[in-house]
């Protein structure tokens, strides 16, 4: 009897101790929370990154060409853009569960082709595809695109949404424009799309409005999308809106300048030079106080400003070593972390003493980058 009580105690803990091993194994293949997530171009990699340490651990494939990357809320899911380059053939965005750091079914855009700006709203994905000059919507819960209107403008790039899904902004690189495209009310009475408009797909509901047959009652004004695309400068790309909706600051790679827009007005109201080349990233941070611009310049020189958003003056500027793009700022405005490309790395700046205090580094030609955490 002893000898099987031994035995029984033997295998109990052999089991005891495989279970734990097993959690171990688990809580070690967690991505940290938060995490920052950088996209390794040249590599068609995700990189995970403990922003903790700055080490990375782990990698995802994240489909071919990879550039832009949002986070859903819930820190769960990712999606990537696929890009190509204009007339490219590709027209998909890749999706990667962060739980399990694994690639799902990528979604596919059909004829829309190389996407690039991604923005999450109202719990749905909005894109740009560049070949067809649109923004464009889809539906995570109905798994199809819902939206498209067409800009008019050349390289539809960069695009953001309101909180209040009501206004759309999109940066037009090779038309040196801002769009502003807003939801208004239509004649009473009025017929077909919006002007610029593409049209949905014949599945589709009509483009920002409701399914056919649930509309507003006969006479009632419908609602209905206005483009105004606003003159910028050269190779306008990187843009962001003010914290407080009332601006957005466009970057020009190709002029070494900022435009600054009045947004209830839909007029550039100031436009000055920076000491960035290829200036293609622009960013506030969260409390409105600074902007960061980053560029691709080659050569010696700056390849990060910090701009005093108040005065528009410049109060630091940052030799990286080599072309910088990406730029993700964390929600207290403490840091930012922007991707020098050029040296496959990524670079920490401590934004209260505006100071490089850490450096990742990564795959090849590192981009787009976003901030996970779990609301």
């Amino acid at each position: 009897m002893r000898c099987m009580n031994k035995g029984r105690i033997s295998i109990w803990g052999a089991m005891a101790l495989g279970v734990l091993l097993m959690a171990a194994n688990f809580a070690a293949a967690q991505s940290p929370l938060p995490a920052l997530l950088v996209l390794e171009k040249s590599d068609n990699m995700l990189a995970i990154v403990d922003p903790a340490n700055l080490q990375i651990v782990g990698r995802v494939p994240a489909g071919p060409d990879p550039h832009e990357i949002v986070a859903s809320a819930d820190g769960k899911l990712a999606y990537i853009s696929n890009y190509g380059g204009l007339d490219s053939v590709l027209n998909t965005i890749t999706v990667i569960d962060l739980t399990a750091r694994k690639a799902l079914t990528p979604i596919n855009l059909g004829a829309l082709r190389s996407t690039h700006g991604l923005a999450l709203a109202g719990g749905k994905l909005y894109f740009t595809a560049e070949t067809n000059k649109v923004v464009g919507r889809y539906d995570p819960a109905t798994q199809t695109v819902d939206w498209i209107l067409g800009t008019g403008q050349d390289r539809t790039h960069m695009v953001a949404v309101s909180e209040s899904l009501d206004r759309i902004f999109t940066a037009n690189v090779s038309s040196g424009t801002i769009s502003i495209i807003e939801q208004v009310s239509g004649p009473i009475g009025g017929s077909g799309p919006p002007p610029g408009s593409s049209g949905p797909p014949a599945s589709a509901p009509p483009a920002g409005g409701p399914p056919p047959g649930s509309g507003p009652p006969p006479g009632s004004p419908r609602k209905t999308w206005r483009v105004t695309n606003v003159p910028t400068g050269h190779g306008t790309e990187g843009f962001d809106v003010s914290p407080d909706g009332k601006e957005i600051w466009a970057a020009n790679a190709q002029d070494a300048s900022v435009t600054i827009i009045d947004i209830a007005s839909k007029h550039a109201t100031q436009t000055f030079p920076i000491a960035v080349r290829g200036a293609n990233r622009l960013k506030f941070t969260p409390d409105g106080k600074h902007v960061l611009v980053s560029g691709l310049g080659a050569g010696a020189g700056s390849n990060l400003v910090v701009l005093e958003a108040g005065t528009r003056k410049e109060i630091k500027k940052f030799d990286l070593g080599g072309g910088a793009a990406g730029i993700l700022i964390v929600p207290d405005s403490s840091r930012a972390y922007v991707a020098v490309s050029a040296k496959d790395k990524v670079v920490a700046v401590d934004l209260k003493s505006l100071e490089v205090t850490g450096t990742v580094s990564t795959g090849k030609q590192p981009d787009g980058l976003a901030w996970v955490e779990r609301n």
